[in-house]
């Protein structure tokens, strides 16, 4: 989702109720994923998000796999997966930013569960602090949660279509 005026906005009446959410947050840049983490539990107690399941590994790089084995254990609606990649002085970032987007999106074709991307990929703490805000500002966390509430709902509208 874009920043400021630019933002998704949420579609009125979207809900979490009945929905099993999977949480799956990186703990490398601890301090900005716990900022991600915190506003993505606002948005699931903002929208009666139903049950939770919270799962934490050690990167980004990670966060792949860990959506997969959750996505495959037949057990949620839509996962998020927060964490944040900050460019350093190697080709560390393009590596580990670019999987990571790869295997999420891999993830959520091939099993039909919404993975939504929560993932900072930033210059600078600066550019991960003005996306992880608190009450009422930009952060990503709380916005991959609505994405994926409303991601969840759709393929509830079309399930008849997509289970095979």
């Amino acid at each position: 989702m874009a920043s400021g005026d630019h933002r998704a906005q949420v579609p009125e009446g979207l809900t979490g109720t009945g929905l099993t959410l999977g949480l799956i947050a990186a703990r490398w840049n601890e301090t900005i994923v716990g900022r991600l983490r915190d506003g993505a539990e606002r948005a699931i107690e903002a929208l009666s998000v139903t049950r939770v399941e919270r799962a934490d590994v050690p990167g980004s790089f990670e966060l792949p796999m860990a959506a997969s084995v959750v996505a495959r254990s037949g057990r949620v609606d839509a996962i998020v997966c927060l964490g944040a990649v900050i460019r350093g002085e190697t080709t560390h970032y393009e590596l580990v930013a670019g999987e990571c987007a790869r295997g999420l999106q891999q993830v959520q074709l091939e099993t039909l569960v919404p993975v939504l991307f929560g993932v900072l990929t930033v210059e600078d703490t600066g550019q991960a602090l003005a996306r992880s805000e608190d009450v009422g500002g930009h952060n990503v966390g709380e916005e991959a949660v609505y994405g994926a509430v409303e991601m969840a709902r759709l393929r509830q509208a079309w399930r008849p279509f997509t289970d095979t």
